[in-house]
């Protein structure tokens, strides 16, 4: 089965369509440069020229740097501001089929997008207990799994080290506008891995993004972290992966009517949970809004070594 994903960035907006069941992009991927200012408007554009590059007409997984709930963008740190609070899936969907409806748009944080490819087809596949997928680039993205299940928009990039937000010292647009060799920025990423690893106690680092590719040059070079620490297999293809997986889950970005990108009134219950690391839809609640309770399951010494684990955790409310 194919289906289209694109991952937005702050320096480029790339896309192609998928194999889901591989895991891989069967033709090579288009990418255009971030418009600047990337407002919503000057954005959709983009993605709607790296979707008509392949003349594509189904569905399409999109990502967004920054948190993403029920189709609308939150936050925005290295995207114009005026995203927050926009109806982004809407907006991308309009744009994307020309206001007739034919590719409905699903959205996710985009660091949430390449840890599900990471864990369903990558480095944390049958990986189970806390894995934590970082996608160094512009910013430091995050996906936080816990036995196989996301837990969406942690925005672990945003922590603060040393006075500042880590992505500001620690990314790979801080190696590069601050020319630091590849031993002073692994001694960054170093001391960033041990804060986020003296939070969550991963047993499993995935390190992600464009430097990805160039691991050997700064993953020897870290020392001290008590967590494997291995890079992306699907390097900077994960994202758009992850985005394609995403249009396969219910409510992942629909409101209560079902149209792409409508906003569930305050108050309203998730339509759905956080896909499991396979790209499975999570149970939905009771049509009450009460959530249905997990099902009885094994206890931990009885779960099998590759066991992908349901848990209630649902996507954040859009009003939270």
């Amino acid at each position: 089965m194919r289906v289209f994903g694109v991952d937005i960035g702050g320096s480029g907006i790339k896309g192609a369509p998928v194999d889901l069941e591989r895991g891989e992009l069967p033709e090579e991927r288009y990418k255009v440069l971030t418009p600047h200012p990337a407002t919503p408007e000057a954005v959709a554009d983009c993605v709607k020229e790296v979707v008509d590059h392949f003349e594509w007409t189904g569905p399409v997984g999109a990502t967004f740097p920054g948190v993403v709930t029920s189709g609308i963008t939150r936050t925005a740190a290295n995207v114009d501001k005026r995203w927050i609070g926009t109806d982004a899936a809407a907006l991308l969907t309009d744009r994307v089929s020309g206001g007739a409806g034919g590719s409905p748009v699903t959205l996710l944080n985009d660091a949430d997008a390449a840890g599900l490819a990471e864990m369903r087809f990558g480095a944390g596949q049958g990986r189970t207990g806390t894995v934590i997928v970082l996608t160094f680039g512009t910013g430091i993205g995050s996906a936080v799994f816990t036995d196989g299940r996301l837990i969406p928009n942690t925005e672990l990039g945003h922590l603060e080290l040393h006075g500042h937000d880590a992505e500001k010292r620690a990314s790979t647009k801080a190696k590069e506008d601050e020319e630091l060799n590849w031993q002073q920025w692994a001694h960054r990423v170093q001391k960033y891995l041990a804060h986020v690893e003296m939070l969550f106690s991963p047993a499993l680092f995935v390190i992600g993004g464009g430097v990805s590719r160039k691991a050997e040059k700064f993953l020897p070079l870290i020392e001290g972290i008590r967590a494997e620490i291995v890079p992306a297999r699907l390097q900077n293809n994960a994202g758009i992966v992850g985005a394609a997986m995403a249009t396969q889950v219910p409510g992942a970005h629909t409101g209560p009517t079902g149209s792409p990108g409508a906003a569930r009134p305050a108050g309203a219950p998730p339509t759905g949970g956080p896909p499991a690391a396979d790209g499975s839809p999570a149970r939905s609640g009771s049509g009450s809004g009460a959530r249905t309770p997990p099902a009885a399951g094994p206890s931990p010494a009885d779960r099998a070594p590759n066991a992908v684990v349901e848990s209630p955790v649902g996507w954040p409310d859009a009003g939270r």
